[in-house]
């Protein structure tokens, strides 16, 4: 057996670091910025600790970004703890050694559980390379005594060092841009970038920062890119309404104010902060445009990373910062480990609880803001069990009583007339004869419009089975409710066979399904049927396709059901065998066909076309 250490060819480490380690070339930007960040985050802890006693207790921190267009170069300063020639050398000449790392462990004992260090690889100093030929560094330590020091490296394995001109404490890193990210020299361009990963660093940045003077002569200061102490970081006790909506309609660009929002703040086993906010959306599909903001430590790492956030929630929008997350080198993936489990389970919950804790304290505001909220509701229960469990006497359902009852409370006050049988509406105006028909006989059916809907009355009848219920179309079936009771006479029979064959015969339709029932309305001629079941089958082979002519056949089970009892049924059932009166009673047939089918679904164009110009001349024939 052989035993030996791995080897890395150093020429060919830089080059894999360029091209590979990070995604977008944008990431410079961020890299350096957090160094910088962090160049001051040990200054001041360092202060604190009594190791930088000259160092004033008010010092004004900042990072100033500088381009040139002429000279193609970008200059990231900060006036942090700074570097010494020999920590340039153990920090900078050795790839993935981390200065912060070195940092956190050498004051491990004093920061104690606290991390306010951003940087743990070593690496990203190196991502200034995808966008650059040479770089410099200008450092000078807050040392006494300490001297300026630069390094200088064209992106191969060699680089100088010589003493530096720097008289004031901290860091210049000057990048010398090269052809292709002459982009980035656009301070348009730039100004986007550090907008996207660092509006919310603890310090404050600026971009070409000078003074000016107003028409008063008085000199107006730069005002910084971000917000150093963002929302999300205070007590949730201390923010305001208007706060809240503020920041959401800063970070979102959306006017609209949001319907409610979620504060989270957790400290163990994880720390946790961030903010998720209910938007008020503008139509059904606009769920599909939620945007949650993931930050580590205050750094922008990227929007919806399903591993931390509940898919569902990604329809929401909000911000969240885990300074714990095990983030790969280039920080815009995650690890896969169970704090990231963890930290899912719990964004659950925590939205759980809050819509619990709502309907609970205020039903009817939690009423007014439900056709908004249901399908972010609706979508967790389909995609987490745990969810619907936690969550499901806040699922609501608007009746055609004009209330909104949750799942057990319907079926409470229905189960004398429709036991568990729940009848819906999915088109509450093609419809609206059948929402007639049943409320004039106080039947109760609940809305269920979206697509959304489709998949989750599945899934509740899945998961509710101890309870056996059914979700039915209102026009899927005819309650026992609905209709006179009693065997059809034989006379009866007769005259179902008698006009089965006359609207086949009508309609050229040799397997259209007839029924006569004697409904307790009389106002209703005819309605169409298709069965709970069919329809299903009907819509998923639409949607998904790959069921050949299913659709078709399942097409075929609508049957029309005549009402005994209605006027007009009862005239034509006279008329059927009187020969002078054939275009008459073909005319009537036909029409009370399409009125049955215009309430089960749109007519198809030739078939409205059709009913349209037979209309018109019914009435000629009646104003005649």
């Amino acid at each position: 057996m052989e035993k030996g250490n791995l080897s890395i060819h150093s020429e060919n480490i830089l080059p894999i670091i360029k091209k590979w380690l990070y995604s977008d070339a944008d990431i410079f930007v961020r890299e350096l910025v957090s160094n910088a960040s962090d160049a001051v985050a040990k200054l001041k802890k360092l202060s604190d600790f009594g190791e930088a006693p000259h160092i004033a207790k008010d010092e004004k921190y900042e990072v100033n970004i500088y381009t040139d267009k002429e000279a193609k170069t970008i200059v990231f300063e900060d006036n942090g703890v700074g570097m010494t020639a020999d920590e340039i050398r153990e920090y900078i000449t050795q790839i993935a050694f981390s200065g912060a790392s070195d940092f956190m462990e050498k004051y491990k004992d004093k920061i104690g559980g606290e991390n306010e260090i951003i940087g743990h690889f070593g690496l990203g100093f190196y991502s200034s390379f995808m966008v650059a030929d040479r770089v410099q560094i200008d450092s000078l330590s807050f040392k006494e005594g300490a001297e300026a020091a630069r390094w200088t490296c064209d992106g191969g394995i060699e680089y100088e060092m010589t003493t530096g001109d720097r008289s004031t404490r901290g860091t210049a890193i000057t990048l010398f841009i090269n052809e292709e990210h002459e982009d980035f020299l656009e301070e348009f361009k730039l100004r986007g970038t550090l907008s996207k990963y660092c509006s919310f660093l603890p310090v404050e940045i600026f971009l070409n920062p000078k003074t000016e003077e107003n028409e008063e002569g008085e000199v107006t200061l730069p005002t910084p890119i971000n917000d150093t102490k963002p929302l999300w970081l205070k007590s949730p006790n201390d923010c305001t309404d208007e706060e809240y909506k503020d920041f959401y309609k800063k970070v979102f660009m959306d006017f609209n104010d949001p319907l409610f929002w979620i504060h989270l703040n957790m400290d163990y086993p994880f720390r946790l902060t961030g903010i998720l906010y209910f938007p008020k959306l503008k139509h059904e599909l606009e769920y599909i445009e939620g945007q949650v903001k993931l930050y580590n430590n205050q750094v922008f790492v990227a929007d919806n990373i399903k591993e931390v956030i509940p898919e569902y929630l990604l329809l929401l929008k909000g911000v969240m910062d885990c300074p714990d997350l095990p983030l790969n080198v280039s920080r815009s993936f995650l690890q896969n480990d169970k704090t990231v489990k963890q930290m899912s389970g719990y964004i659950s919950r925590k939205v759980a609880d809050k819509l619990n804790s709502i309907y609970k304290k205020d039903r009817e505001e939690y009423q007014s803001y439900w056709e908004d909220i249901s399908p972010f509701i609706k979508y967790g229960c389909i995609k987490e069990q745990d969810f619907y469990s936690k969550i499901k006497t806040a699922v609501l359902y608007r009746t055609t009583s004009g209330d909104y009852a949750n799942l057990d409370e319907f079926l409470e006050r229905n189960k004398e007339k429709t036991d568990k049988k729940i009848f819906y509406v999915s088109n509450e105006q093609l419809q609206a004869q059948y929402i007639k028909m049943f409320k004039d006989q106080g039947l109760e059916a609940v809305f269920l419009a979206t697509q959304l809907d489709s998949p989750f009355i599945s899934y509740v009848e899945n998961y509710e089975r101890e309870l056996e219920i059914q979700f039915n179309r209102i026009d899927s079936d005819l309650s026992d409710a609905l209709k006179q009771g009693g065997e059809a006479s034989e006379e009866e029979k007769k005259q179902q066979e008698e006009m089965e064959k006359l609207f086949r015969e009508v309609l050229s339709n040799e397997n259209l399904k007839v029924n006569i029932e004697t409904l307790k309305s009389d106002a209703v001629s005819a309605v169409i049927l298709l069965s709970e079941q069919s329809r299903r089958m009907q819509e998923m082979s639409k949607n998904y396709g790959g069921f050949g002519d299913m659709a078709g056949m399942f097409a075929n089970e609508e049957a029309l059901v005549l009402n005994r009892s209605n006027k007009l049924v009862q005239l034509l059932a006279d008329l059927k065998d009187s020969p002078e009166r054939k275009e008459d009673v073909e005319m009537i047939a036909m029409q009370i066909y399409d009125l049955a089918m215009m309430s089960h679904k749109p007519l198809p164009n030739e078939q409205m076309t059709k009913f349209i110009e037979r209309s018109n001349r019914l009435l000629e024939r009646v104003a005649g």
